[in-house]
């Protein structure tokens, strides 16, 4: 567990896929066609709390869905990027995108994702991550599967992770409880 936090503590911007990641997979229609996703609201707080750190992060996906849109929005998604089927050159693309002065590379990258267009991704980035549920070469080329499916909580886990990783995880539960952070101001 070690390696993993150390690992998710060089992690400079999280890229999730959404299906089977963000939402568990199924894609519902109503009676007139329209698309519906359920998200966990638990992933939302994971990703709002990485943007609490600096922390970037990014959706790459391959359909195209404004319900992506607005979850992103309101997790504060820095990036989404949608409708692309090769899901490492937009990665390359997103990165080629960024600031320079952020000095983001693949290595400083975590990728979540569960299925075979996620791979090249997540063999590309320093730290890749994936759902117990997923595919079973994708199961096999990650650092970390997590212990919820997607949809339920799993980037949450990784979320946690990578503030472990950064020594922001006491402070950050300490924003939400009356519990005094565990800081190093604290401990001398």
């Amino acid at each position: 567990m070690q390696d993993l936090i150390k690992k998710a503590g060089r992690v400079k911007l999280l890229v999730m896929d959404v299906d089977g990641i963000l939402s568990n997979g199924q894609i519902i229609y109503d009676g007139n066609g329209i698309e519906t996703k359920a998200f966990s609201v638990h992933d939302g707080v994971g990703v709002k709390s990485l943007a609490r750190y600096g922390i970037l992060t990014a959706i790459i996906t391959g359909r195209r869905s404004a319900m992506v849109d607005k979850r992103a929005a309101e997790m504060g998604v820095d990036y989404v990027v949608q409708g692309r089927d090769d899901k490492l050159i937009a990665l390359h693309e997103l990165l080629s995108s960024l600031d320079p002065a952020l000095s983001i590379t693949a290595a400083d990258c975590a990728y979540m994702g569960d299925d075979l267009p996620d791979i090249k991704a997540m063999q590309t980035v320093g730290f890749a991550a994936t759902v117990p549920n997923a595919h079973a070469e994708v199961i096999k080329r990650s650092d970390m599967v997590t212990t919820r499916t997607g949809g339920t909580g799993a980037v949450r886990e990784i979320c946690d992770l990578i503030l472990k990783g950064h020594g922001h995880y006491q402070d950050f539960i300490a924003h939400h409880t009356l519990d005094e952070a565990k800081t190093q101001d604290n401990l001398s």
